[in-house]
């Protein structure tokens, strides 16, 4: 009898052919079963003496079956739980508290990182004389590189562990972030910028496979949400803190105050994140990898989702890229300060993503989608007239229409998924992906068109998303929903 057996007596798993042992209550034991080709892992019979009981990925219902979150496989073959019982106050209770807040601190700090540009991309043209196009570069080179290294950093979680990984991305990002106001030209600036979005890919990589490995089902979604938060208030203290320093001096000392917020946000998170309990070494074949990655392009549906991720992330980038240009210039000339107030209309992605994955769980994915795509379009056609409240409104409505979308898109991709780990990976790679390339690109569009040449653009990228929607089809008509 196996130690697993010791601990869980009656336990049968359905893994995937290649998955070569799962791990439970810090234990290995060989997988009992394979399941048919083509899935990852479908279900786990769990019944233990102690009663209910609560695995990191799984999903126990009344009946002792466990069901596999979507968050549960970190990287393609990889499934590690922790099984006990549910004893409130103990220390597992403390050590997931813990988990949770640094979490939070690291979405707080990478996202701060990430954008901490984008609000100086007009100081950053006057300062170096550049167009539009050439500085936005400088969240476009971040987003891009970012997006390259995902799928790499989470391999290399798998190998060395996920807590070196999580506070090597944080503290490298921070460090480089500080040598930002140093830069004497804007291709050295550039330069920074694309290997600090290498060193951030560490923690969106790893983030939610540690917090699955980490925390109980019974709390991984509360869990996931403080850490989405983290990325949320992140991304608006990356845009806001040095618009404010802005109204007051150069973009140098605007950069320099979002990267020491950055730095302090590192430190916290590397002295707070505890070490990992439920991690075990699992290192895959890149050729084990590869064909994962290539079996989720195969299917069209998938596929497609990947493309609207793509689009919806690079038409949301473009916009906020070149609202500052807008604001700051005829008929509005705003101050910089107090444009960089306006991304407080980035926090109705809070509210929207909640209440759009609760409403995609009654309603279905697919109505969702369309209904978020068309409050995107409606918004950013309100944007075209020279008035500053229609401008406001119009931001409003397409930054919620943003966030609903991404929120069912992602979700939809977790139940229509045959592996979720590697359909995730993708889904990420493609959602950085297109902030680089279309939120460059666009530049053009702005250059030759202005404000209403960049509406006409994200127009374009949204007719193509309601095509893809179409591709992906309803919900009755996808595998899983």
């Amino acid at each position: 009898m196996t130690s697993a057996d010791q601990s869980i007596p009656a336990q049968r798993l359905i893994a995937a052919a290649h998955l070569r042992e799962t791990t439970f209550a810090g234990r290995r034991a060989p997988a009992e079963a394979a399941q048919p080709p083509g899935g990852d892992i479908a279900t786990a019979a769990l019944n233990t003496p102690a009663g209910p009981s609560r695995c990191a990925g799984l999903e126990v219902v009344s009946d002792g079956t466990a069901h596999l979150s979507p968050t549960a496989v970190s990287s393609p073959g990889v499934l590690v739980g922790t099984a006990e019982p549910l004893v409130s106050g103990s220390p597992r209770d403390a050590h997931e508290k813990r988990v949770t807040a640094a979490l939070f601190a690291a979405g707080l700090t990478t996202f701060a990182a990430m954008y901490s540009t984008q609000s100086l991309l007009p100081s950053l043209s006057a300062a170096f004389d550049v167009t539009p196009a050439h500085a936005a570069l400088a969240v476009s080179l971040t987003t891009g590189l970012l997006a390259l290294a995902i799928i790499p950093a989470g391999v290399l979680s798998a190998r060395i562990g996920r807590t070196r990984v999580l506070i090597g991305s944080a503290v490298a990002a921070a460090l480089l972030g500080l040598l930002l106001p140093l830069c004497p030209t804007m291709d050295t600036l550039l330069a920074v910028r694309a290997v600090q979005g290498v060193a951030l890919a560490g923690v969106p990589a790893v983030a939610m496979a540690y917090l699955a490995e980490e925390v109980g089902s019974a709390g991984l979604g509360s869990a996931m949400g403080v850490y989405i938060a983290g990325t949320t208030i992140g991304g608006l203290a990356g845009r806001l803190i040095p618009s404010l320093v802005l109204g007051l001096t150069s973009w140098r000392w605007a950069e320099l105050a979002v990267s020491l917020a950055v730095a302090a946000g590192a430190v916290w998170f590397a002295r707070t994140l505890p070490a990992s309990r439920g991690f075990a070494a699992r290192p895959a074949g890149f050729g084990v990898i590869l064909g994962d990655l290539a079996r989720q392009l195969r299917l069209p549906r998938l596929a497609a989702l990947f493309g609207l991720a793509f689009l919806l992330m690079g038409s949301f980038v473009s916009v906020y890229n070149y609202l500052g240009y807008r604001l700051t210039h005829r008929p509005f000339g705003l101050p910089a300060a107090v444009v960089g107030a306006v991304f407080v209309l980035y926090l109705a992605g809070t509210a929207a993503s909640a209440y759009a994955g609760r409403l995609a769980d009654r309603r279905g994915h697919h109505r969702i989608l369309v209904g978020s795509l068309s409050l995107m379009a409606l918004g950013v056609a309100v944007t075209i007239p020279d008035r500053l409240s229609l401008v406001l409104i119009g931001i409003l409505l397409f930054t919620t229409g943003f966030f609903g979308a991404h929120t069912a898109a992602s979700a939809w991709v977790g139940t229509m998924a045959e592996n979720r780990g590697a359909a995730t990976s993708l889904y990420m790679f493609a959602y950085y992906l297109g902030s680089a390339v279309v939120g460059s690109a666009a530049g053009m569009a702005y250059v030759a068109g202005g404000w209403i040449g960049l509406v006409a653009c994200v127009a374009v990228l949204l007719v193509v998303a309601a095509l893809l929607l179409v591709t992906a089809g309803r919900p009755a008509a996808a595998r899983r929903s």
